[in-house]
């Protein structure tokens, strides 16, 4: 999906994924992590979100949650972590990196919620009445009122199968009545997801129906007196979709693939300001009749995994038609739709979600420099494994 603009616009990183293979630097299914790119990207969008008043979350579930990435962001000067659900906000809290946002998908279980409270979260996204009381009786243990956010849907919205969840438009009213009642909390702000989405008929980055649901609800709340309120408009955020998000009302943002440059947007627009920042390092394992298998395990099921490069080094290097296996078997390996070497380093880019894989994840420091340094291979959950 991705390889021929890293190839394009990143080749460093190539040359270096296959280079370490060969010299067993990193292991088969191994994510390289291109942390200089990383933060020129996320400058970019740093600076872009700067001239509209837009606060910057970092996502970084699908580079596996990694806490070096993390505290170089917030040297950038983004604004904390949005952590989709309570384990990422954990790995956070003991890297001592700040919260931004927890809950945007997955709410807080029980027996997590006083340690992520008392990390006094920017905002907590919350779709339950029953989690907003558990939020305000922790906050009272702690002596502070949390803010939270209240996360939106009407008919018609866009939702992820195994992502449906939150307040109804219709019954904002109660709900607000009710939350008005609980103490250790206020409403502080309103999201949905995903707010924009890329569009391939008109190859750009367009609202879907979530992002009216979201100024309504806004709205509303303003119309009782609740004034300074978060909007929240996440999904294909990078340098392009910035004044989108700003037209409509947004106040934040949570980038994730565009940090890396791996949005639908950026397989299809060779110049977005962002360049690919990572790739995925294999090796052929074998061979069986006219096909050969590499390693894998970092599969994805909507990554768009299509082509790979075979080889030694890019000068010997050949383009390979890559198989992914169905979705009812698990990924001990990837097709490869010609015979290979056994040995030879396998190339990737596809759009990913580390955190869903059991592959490694290894960080290169100053590649745009010529001096690349390996800063240490960490698992697929942001811990630290050598």
């Amino acid at each position: 999906m991705f390889l021929q603009t890293l190839l394009e616009r990143n080749r460093p990183l190539a040359e270096l994924g296959l280079k370490w293979q060969q010299q067993g630097k990193i292991l088969p299914d191994t994510y390289l992590l291109d942390l200089d790119t990383i933060c020129q990207n996320a400058a970019a969008m740093k600076a872009e979100a700067n001239k509209y008043g837009i606060r910057l979350y970092f996502m970084l579930k699908q580079i596996g949650r990694n806490p070096v990435v993390a505290k170089a962001l917030m040297d950038i000067g983004f604004a904390g972590a949005v952590c989709v659900d309570y384990r990422e906000a954990l790995t956070m809290i003991e890297n001592h990196i700040p919260v931004g946002n927890v809950g945007h998908l997955v709410q807080v279980p029980t027996a997590a919620m006083d340690r992520i409270v008392a990390a006094r979260p920017d905002i907590m996204t919350v779709y339950t009445l029953d989690k907003v009381r558990q939020i305000g009786e922790s906050a009272q243990k702690h002596a502070f009122v949390q803010p939270i956010m209240l996360r939106v849907l009407d008919q018609g919205d866009m939702l992820y199968s195994g992502q449906y969840g939150g307040f109804w438009l219709s019954e904002l009213a109660q709900i607000t009545d009710e939350i008005e009642k609980i103490p250790g909390v206020r409403i502080a702000g309103v999201c949905s997801f995903p707010c924009f989405l890329y569009d391939e008929g008109k190859v750009d980055i367009c609202p879907t129906p979530n992002l009216k649901t979201v100024q309504k609800a806004a709205e509303y709340l303003r119309g009782r007196g609740y004034q300074n309120l978060q909007l929240n408009m996440p999904s294909a955020s990078c340098v392009h979709s910035i004044p989108l998000a700003a037209a409509a009302g947004a106040t934040h943002m949570e980038p994730g693939h565009g940090l890396t440059g791996t949005t639908p947007y950026h397989a299809t627009h060779s110049d977005a300001v962002e360049r690919p920042a990572y790739l995925y390092v294999s090796e052929v394992s074998h061979t069986l009749g006219d096909v050969s298998f590499c390693y894998a395990g970092g599969h994805y099921r909507r990554g768009h995994m299509k082509n790979a490069l075979v080889g030694t080094n890019l000068e010997n290097a050949k383009p390979v038609t890559v198989v992914p296996p169905t979705d009812e078997s698990i990924d001990y390996h990837f097709e490869l739709e010609a015979p290979c070497n056994v040995g030879d380093g396998v190339l990737l880019c596809f759009r990913t979600q580390i955190f869903v894989t059991r592959s490694e994840v290894a960080v290169v420091k100053g590649l745009s420099t010529g001096k690349p340094e390996c800063l240490g291979i960490w698992n697929a959950l942001g811990q630290q494994m050598r």
